[in-house]
């Protein structure tokens, strides 16, 4: 079942029956005026929350995404309506591009003595300090400045914003109606998120021994009688413990995690998403099997050139292979999936392909249309 609604979502949304859905998948707007669009003028108020709460099933699981500035808002509203807040899953990525204002060049902007020393272009040369956007002539070549001014050259390799590399989903959970998981589970099938149906593959290192990648938390984790227990104190042959971060396998990102000493494999080349959900290949990185301890983490790179071809201009796109994973994670087999910021339709693409249900709501008919060419094809 595929039901794509135009309209406002709260209003939608009061249409759909009380307990009528089995999850929550979506990226509302973050509150940040996203290229002055008006539709990200604010998060999501408590309203907007407390109605998808009403029509998710007792025990059913949300996972909201948000960026950093924000992210405190977005939860605030969140648990105000009512949900419990259960986690929150970090993806990191290297790709993100910093939106920072060179405070030096506005100085002497102001002052009217801009100095400009060259032409950049973007990917080529990076634009932070030195360069900004030169949007008059190729949107995709910028201005390479040097200070002119003595107050610019008091304020020079000074900006306004960190490199982007990290957005949040927060994991929340409608209350149970039951007096246990487990009785919530059989009346409604939700309760439970699907640690099997998303395990992290071990890149075929040895289940046990000085190397054992799995530490003393992990094994705590997976120990029979346990939640997920199904173990001892080996790594389960199906993969590992999934995590509350994902990223993206670039190199900026794996040179953050420490290197473990023993028990490491050889580098393995990781194409696209492949190693871990549909064979499809969108970017290569290579890192060790178990030395490069980013090879414990779920590993999803951003939307790829294929992605964004099928007539998608959204700007916040994301991935469809990470929705697909977010989807499988917290929603029950056959289950119906909600969206009520469709957007171009990455959650519900990914909803389909993973044969769940699906309904999603968008505001904008353009973006609306988007969706249908996408979920529905």
């Amino acid at each position: 079942m595929i039901n794509l609604i135009n309209g406002d979502c709260l209003e939608q949304m009061k249409q759909l029956d009380d307990n009528s859905v089995d999850s929550i998948v979506c990226d509302p707007p973050y509150g940040i005026s996203l290229m002055g669009k008006k539709w990200d003028y604010d998060v999501p108020k408590v309203e907007v929350w407390k109605e998808a709460m009403r029509v998710l099933k007792p025990g059913g699981h949300a996972l909201i995404a948000c960026g950093t500035r924000t992210q405190h808002r977005m939860v605030v509203n969140i648990e105000d309506a009512g949900f419990e807040i259960r986690d929150v899953v970090s993806w990191i990525y290297g790709s993100g591009f910093p939106k920072s204002l060179n405070i030096s060049k506005a100085i002497d902007k102001a002052a009217g003595k801009l100095n400009v020393i060259g032409k950049g272009k973007a990917g080529k040369t990076a634009m932070g300090q030195g360069g900004d956007w030169n949007k008059t002539n190729n949107p995709h070549e910028f201005d390479i400045t040097a200070p002119a001014t003595e107050a610019a050259k008091q304020w020079d390799g000074f900006g306004t914003a960190l490199k982007p590399a990290v957005e949040f989903f927060t994991l929340c959970r409608k209350p149970l109606s039951e007096k246990t998981i487990a009785a919530n589970v059989l009346k409604w099938g939700t309760g439970g998120i699907n640690i099997d149906g998303c395990r992290v593959e071990g890149n075929g290192e040895t289940p046990s021994g000085s190397g054992n990648p799995c530490r003393n938390a992990e094994k705590a984790a997976i120990q029979p009688g346990r939640s997920g227990g199904n173990g001892g104190n080996k790594t389960p042959i199906q993969g590992r413990f999934p995590a509350n971060l994902i990223h993206d396998g670039s190199p900026e990102v794996l040179e953050l995690f420490p290197e473990t000493k023993n028990g490491g494999q050889n580098k393995t080349s990781i194409k696209g998403v492949g190693m871990f959900m549909d064979g499809s290949s969108s970017g290569t990185s290579n890192f060790a099997g178990d030395k490069g301890s980013a090879a414990r983490f779920f590993y999803c790179p951003k939307a790829s050139k294929k992605d964004r071809n099928e007539g998608n201009t959204h700007p916040t796109v994301k991935p469809t292979a990470l929705m697909a994973y977010l989807c499988r994670l917290i929603t029950p087999t056959g289950g119906v999936i909600l969206d009520p910021y469709m957007g171009s339709g990455s959650t519900g693409k990914a909803a389909v392909q993973e044969g769940f249900s699906f309904i999603g709501i968008e505001l904008d008919p353009g973006y609306y249309e988007i969706c249908k060419a996408r979920v529905v094809a």
